[in-house]
């Protein structure tokens, strides 16, 4: 295996969207860091069978502020 040229493998924590948190391995980040999820499989419409409109950054409020003219 050539020698610096992979990232770091490390253990990370998850939070899903329903408070449960796991550990795993990861290169995402820095070790013992939290990655917190905005949709995972207990929210995602693909499993749930339900839509919702998840708004992250307020793109959907810009969205819909730029197209109310057409009565959408």
């Amino acid at each position: 295996m050539k020698q610096d040229i992979h990232p770091e493998y490390h253990e990370i924590t998850v939070v899903m969207t329903d408070g449960t948190e796991f550990k795993t391995r990861s290169t995402w980040g820095a070790a013992g860091d939290t990655l917190k999820l905005d949709i995972d499989p207990t929210s995602h419409p693909a499993w749930t069978g339900v839509h919702r409109l998840v708004d992250t950054g307020g793109q959907l409020a810009k969205f819909n502020k730029k197209f109310e003219s057409f009565g959408l």
